[in-house]
């Protein structure tokens, strides 16, 4: 039984299970599936797609959910074909065999996947396509742990992201038998809070929405944006960068790593142990591209004091509710260690005045602990995202920044950032700055996400995600000594950022420091 507006829906029973909600949609999903083999997604049997049974009488979490079969040719299915779940996951209702030569239906083997999205993302529809794109895209570079893009219209299609923004899709490890991508698709969810879809390479993709409607116009974007990736990558061009210029190191265009020279400016000498000039540039935020003050003195504030204004007014909406629930994860957990000023986040049951009461106790005593954690951070971004738009905030920058930025994405130098701030407020911060919109001389955005700042595994992992051949071939500017040392542990050439209120470092640390990127040679 589901409750919703005060009414009973039997949702299992036989009379249900034979009504039209759930008719309608066994229909949608031959349809759409006869649509896709057209396509080239669900070919040889290939692919799969669900849909919950859309009921305004009964809660999301509650619908049935209607599934199409595996192994079967998906542009003859029709109806009967389609298997029908509960909200858990449960068979409800199954296929009657067919003759031969048609083989004995069975659930998806992508089922497990599938209730992933369901439970994790509250999605409505999920669609696993084979499409040749989505696993070309892939290979190209096989070490890749993500699929980036950048400044092309069709990234308009993908919930939450606008065409200056740069997509990110991570990529899993394709396994002999479906059902064991389970896991690793469910870590990729958790690490990628705002991603509607995971690759899996060699494979295909996994794309979820609200609706059916929603799944399916993300899929025809991401399948778009793939297929212009490759012909950009065949042309010689580079799909991750706002220019589009052409890939470092591709035969027949720019190479930089031929160069084998060392570059000087004063007394400061920078090149890698090939003696070759570096091919991406990695910034921290605070106390390097932004004075600290501005990070404390106006951004926390900011956040603090707007929190539960901006709770209050977004409450329902998609990203506040995701916040929310990061934040309930994180306060579980803060509780059962026994975090100061942690305090328990009543049900939805509870009130929304309730809710918001904890959340804003919560928050504050996060901010004023200055924690790095996921769920602060997100929230914080979209409280600045408010802020930014509504021109009550405005990004700063150091002097020099706009320049050094411009030179280096000219001269084909890739520029990414790395902040424990959110990736949306990196792009807020250098979207709006004093000096305008500088994201069109960056290539891509990393938070603590891929670890925190601190520990050498983080960097790790991001020059494994920017496809280098050696970690030297990074430069990663901080403010930090800790962050310094994990980086170059990791194989990364460091500089240090000395500028006006940073913290002191230790006598004789060992590394280079500048007070202006104009110091940095090339």
């Amino acid at each position: 039984m589901a409750a919703a507006n005060g009414m009973k829906v039997a949702t299992t029973s036989q009379a249900y299970l034979e009504g039209s909600h759930v008719k309608q949609t066994k229909s949608l999903i031959a349809e759409l599936c006869r649509q896709f083999y057209n396509l080239g997604w669900v070919s040889g049997t290939g692919g799969s797609i669900t849909v919950k049974v859309h009921d305004d009488s009964v809660h999301k979490s509650d619908q049935l959910i209607v599934m199409s079969p595996s192994g079967v040719q998906k542009e003859r299915m029709v109806e009967d074909d389609m298997y029908v779940l509960s909200p858990s996951g449960s068979i409800l209702f199954s296929p009657l065999p067919k003759a031969y030569p048609h083989k004995p239906p069975k659930c998806s083997d992508c089922a497990p996947l599938f209730m992933k999205a369901y439970d994790r993302r509250n999605a409505g529809a999920v669609i696993h396509s084979h499409g040749m794109e989505s696993c070309l895209v892939t290979m190209i570079d096989p070490l890749a742990r993500e699929f980036r893009v950048t400044h092309m219209e069709m990234i308009k299609g993908i919930q939450g992201h606008g065409y200056y923004d740069e997509l990110v899709v991570p990529i899993i490890e394709n396994t002999a038998h479906e059902r064991e991508l389970t896991e690793s698709l469910a870590a990729a969810i958790e690490a990628y809070p705002k991603t509607t879809a995971v690759l899996v390479r060699n494979h295909g993709i996994y794309i979820w929405g609200d609706s059916w409607i929603s799944a399916k116009t993300q899929a025809e974007c991401y399948h778009y944006l793939f297929e212009a990736a490759i012909k950009l990558h065949q042309l010689g061009l580079d799909w991750s960068t706002p220019s589009h210029g052409p890939i470092q190191n591709s035969k027949g265009v720019l190479d930089r790593r031929t160069t084998n020279t060392s570059l000087k400016a004063g007394n400061l000498t920078l090149s890698n142990e090939a003696g070759t000039t570096p091919r991406c540039v990695v910034l921290d935020i605070e106390g390097t591209t932004t004075p600290i003050s501005f990070v404390t003195d106006v951004l926390f504030p900011y956040a603090r004091d707007n929190v539960c204004m901006h709770l209050e007014e977004t409450y329902d909406t998609v990203d506040t509710q995701d916040d929310i629930k990061l934040l309930r994860f994180q306060v579980e957990d803060d509780l059962q260690q026994g975090v100061v000023g942690a305090v328990p986040i009543p049900s939805d049951d509870a009130g929304k005045e309730e809710v918001i009461a904890a959340l804003v106790t919560n928050v504050e005593g996060m901010i004023k602990a200055d924690r790095k954690i996921t769920s602060l951070k997100q929230l914080q971004g979209h409280i600045w995202r408010t802020g930014f738009e509504k021109n009550e905030l405005k990004g700063v920058v150091f002097d020099d920044v706009p320049k050094a930025l411009e030179k280096w994405h000219a001269s084909g130098v890739k520029v990414y950032i790395y902040s424990s701030g959110s990736r949306l407020a990196q792009r807020l911060l250098f979207g709006y700055t004093n000096y305008g919109d500088l994201r069109k001389y960056l290539c891509g955005f990393f938070d603590t996400s891929v670890g925190n700042k601190k520990e050498t595994k983080s960097y790790v992992e991001i020059s494994e995600s920017l496809g280098v051949d050696k970690p030297s071939e990074i430069l990663f500017v901080t403010d930090v000594f800790q962050e310094a040392v994990a980086a170059k542990a990791a194989g990364l050439e460091v500089i240090i950022s000395v500028r006006p209120g940073n913290g002191p470092l230790p006598e004789n640390h060992g590394f280079t420091t500048i007070k202006s990127f104009t110091e940095i040679p090339f």
